[in-house]
């Protein structure tokens, strides 16, 4: 049972969201997690950079098995979220920042592309 007010709202804003929307959510937390973790390397706390890269690591099998395969984008996003995927364990395994903060590039720019292809959509909708 949710009793809290944030936990609530979350909740709210999950359920009620479009589905660019819920995208765009998991690309947020994709890119939170990828920053803590790199955090965590920085800061040798290894603990904190493998559970938030591992988190990350989940986020992008989300994307990954929700993709639509019948546009042929999604050949070129699996392959992305694959070598994302690869580079957060390379940074995991190697305990260095590059390789997770070239992830964390493509996940930022990729989330950008959500959001304009998102506004893109509501506006053709609107019209």
């Amino acid at each position: 049972m949710i009793t809290s007010p944030y936990e609530k709202y979350k909740q709210s804003s999950v359920q009620t969201s479009t589905p660019g929307q819920l995208v765009i959510m998991l690309y947020d937390g994709a890119i939170r997690f990828v920053k803590v973790g790199i955090e965590g390397i920085s800061s040798k706390d290894y603990m904190k950079a493998n559970v938030n890269l591992g988190k990350a690591q989940t986020i992008i099998s989300e994307l990954m098995s929700t993709l639509d395969h019948s546009y042929p984008v999604s050949k070129n996003l699996f392959s992305m979220y694959e070598y994302m995927n690869h580079l957060l364990i390379q940074s995991n395994i190697k305990k260095e920042t590059k390789h997770a903060l070239e992830a964390l590039d493509y996940l930022k720019e990729l989330r950008e592309t959500w959001v304009a292809a998102s506004k893109s959509t509501i506006r053709d909708i609107s019209e």
